[in-house]
C-alpha cells in the first residue's frame, strides 16, 4: 500500500481552512470515496505527491497539460514574460501574438476576446447572443458543463453530477428562467423547441463533444441540426470547446466535424496550465462587445502576459510534426486496450474516445445484455466510437453512453474501486466516473502497456 500520511495531514489542516478543503469540488474525490492525495510537483508524464510517491497522469490538470508537465518549451516562456513583469492591465504583443495564432487555426474565429477561465468565457459568449439577437432565451443541453454560471448551472454535468447537486443553491428560479434544458444528442426535442420557441432563442451553448458526463460526441445529426435551425431562426451557436479545444484536433470539434458555429468558448490548452479563457467568432458579432458595441465585458488581469506567453508556446509546439495524430493514436490504444482487458474479465464497460479525450465507462445491470458478437469502429469525422464487445465467456455486453440519461446508469461504485487499484499502482485516473481521460505528448506507447497490464490486474479484482 502507497503511503499517503502527509497527504491526509496536509489535507486535514486544508479542511480547517477553506470549504471541504479544496477550491474546486472536482478536486475532492467525492465521486471515489476517500481522501484527495496532495500533489507537490508534475514532470513530464508524471505527477509526485507529498509522500514521495509517483503517478502516471492521465487527468492532466483536467485538461490543460496536453504536452505534460512542466515542458522546457512552456517554462522558458513563461520566465521571459516574467522578467518583465505579471500584469499591466494595459494591452501587450502577446496578446496579438495568441489572438492571431488562435484565429488562424479555429474556424468561425475572426476575432476574440481572452479572459481568464471557462466560466468567464462562456458567460461573456451568453451575455453577447442575448446582446446581439435582442432576444432572452438560451437552449443548453442537460449534461453539458459550461462553468458556474448561475443561468447554466442546471442539469449540469462535472462535480455537479458527482455530487449529485446538479441545481445549486443560490441560483434563484428567476436566473434560470431564459434557460431552456434539452436531452443531448435529441434533434427531436431541439426541432420542436425551434417550432414553438424559435422567435424567443437568443443563442444555443453546446459541448460538440462533452466531457463533464463523461467523454460523450454529440452525433453528427444533431451537431448539423443545430447549425441548420439556429441559421433559420436566426440564433446564435455556441461550440463550448473549453475542453475540446485542440483536444479533438488542431481546429478543434469544429475543424473535426465541419460545422462552423457562430461563437466559440475556449480555455484549457490555450493557456498551457495558466489560468485563461476566451471568446470569439464572426466580427459582425464579436464587434458588439464594448468598446465598439454596447455589451459589457471586463476584466484586470484578462490576456495576462504569464498566460498569453505559456499559451502560445503550448499551441506552437503542438503544431510542430504530426502531434495531433500522434496523440490520438495513443488514446485509441490505450482505450482499446482498456476495453480489451475488461470484457476478458466480464466487465460490463463502453469506451468512447475522440483525439486525445475518453471515458471508460462502467455500465450498470440496467444497460447490460446478452447478444452476439459485435466489436464496431466506425468513423464519424474521423470519430472513434465503440457500440457493443464481447467477453471472452461469450457475453455480449450492449448499450451505448450517449447523454447524460444513459451516462447516469454506470455503476459508479466500480469506478471508484478502479480507480483506487490504479491509483495504488501507480496510475492517476480521474477521480469521478463523470470525468474525461486525457492524453499527453509526454506519455509513451511503452508507458500505456504498463498501464494497460495494470488495468487487467484491477479488473480481475471488480468481477
Amino acid at each position: 500500500m502507497l503511503n499517503h500520511e502527509k497527504s491526509r495531514s496536509i489535507f486535514a489542516e486544508a479542511q480547517t481552512l477553506m470549504p471541504g478543503g479544496v477550491n474546486s469540488p472536482a478536486r475532492s474525490f467525492g465521486g471515489v470515496g476517500g481522501k484527495p492525495i496532495v500533489i507537490e510537483k508534475g514532470e513530464g508524464a508524471y505527477l509526485y505527491d507529498v509522500d514521495g510517491n509517483k503517478y502516471l497522469d492521465y487527468v492532466q490538470s483536467w485538461g490543460p497539460m496536453i504536452l505534460g508537465h512542466a515542458h522546457p518549451a512552456v517554462v522558458m516562456a513563461v520566465k521571459d514574460a516574467l522578467d518583465n513583469g505579471t500584469s499591466f492591465g494595459a494591452p501587450t504583443e502577446a496578446e496579438n501574438k495568441l489572438a492571431k495564432l488562435l484565429i488562424e487555426l479555429i474556424p468561425a474565429v475572426e476575432k476574440i476576446r481572452f479572459v481568464n477561465s471557462g466560466t468567464e468565457a462562456t458567460m461573456s459568449a451568453i451575455r453577447l447572443a442575448r446582446g446581439y439577437t435582442g432576444r432572452n432565451k438560451i437552449v443548453k443541453f442537460i449534461g453539458n458543463y459550461h462553468g458556474h454560471v448561475d443561468s447554466l448551472l442546471v442539469a449540469a454535468g462535472s462535480s455537479a453530477a458527482t455530487l449529485g447537486v446538479p441545481d445549486s443553491p443560490g441560483v434563484t428560479p428567476g436566473t434560470v428562467q431564459d434557460t431552456i434544458l434539452l436531452p443531448y444528442n435529441n434533434v427531436e426535442a431541439v426541432v420542436k423547441t425551434f417550432t414553438e420557441r424559435g422567435s424567443d432563442i437568443a443563442g444555443v451553448i453546446v459541448e460538440p463533444v462533452a466531457g463533464n458526463m463523461g467523454c460523450v460526441i454529440g452525433s453528427s445529426n444533431f451537431l448539423y441540426e443545430l447549425r441548420h435551425l439556429t441559421q433559420t431562426h436566426g440564433a446564435v451557436l455556441i461550440f463550448d470547446e473549453v475542453m475540446s479545444g485542440f483536444r479533438v484536433g488542431k481546429g478543434g470539434a469544429a475543424q473535426r466535424f465541419s460545422i462552423t458555429p457562430d461563437l466559440v468558448t475556449l480555455g484549457k490548452v490555450i493557456g498551457g496550465g495558466l489560468p485563461v479563457g476566451a471568446y470569439g467568432g464572426k466580427a459582425e458579432i464579436m464587434d458588439n462587445m464594448l468598446p465598439v458595441g454596447k455589451v459589457f465585458q471586463a476584466g484586470t488581469l484578462s490576456g495576462n502576459p504569464l498566460a498569453m506567453a505559456a499559451g502560445y508556446a503550448t499551441i506552437k509546439t503542438l503544431l510542430e510534426g504530426h502531434t495531433f495524430n500522434a496523440l490520438e493514436r495513443k488514446m485509441a490504444m490505450l482505450a482499446e486496450g482498456l476495453e480489451d482487458e475488461a470484457h476478458n474479465a466480464d466487465l460490463p464497460v463502453y469506451v468512447e474516445q475522440v483525439g486525445s479525450m475518453m471515458t471508460l465507462f462502467f455500465l450498470g445491470a440496467e444497460k447490460s445484455g446478452i447478444g452476439d458478437r459485435i466489436l464496431e469502429t466506425t468513423a464519424a469525422g474521423g470519430v472513434v466510437m465503440r457500440s457493443t464487445a464481447t467477453s471472452s465467456s461469450g457475453n455480449s455486453f450492449s448499450g451505448k453512453v450517449t447523454d447524460w440519461t444513459s451516462a447516469s446508469l454506470c455503476d459508479t461504485e466500480r469506478y471508484a474501486r478502479f480507480f483506487w487499484g490504479m491509483l495504488e499502482r501507480g496510475f492517476y485516473f480521474p477521480c469521478s466516473q463523470f470525468e474525461a481521460f486525457f492524453m499527453s505528448t509526454a506519455i509513451t506507447e511503452e508507458e500505456i502497456q504498463k498501464t494497460i497490464e495494470a488495468a487487467k490486474e484491477v479488473f480481475a479484482t471488480l468481477t
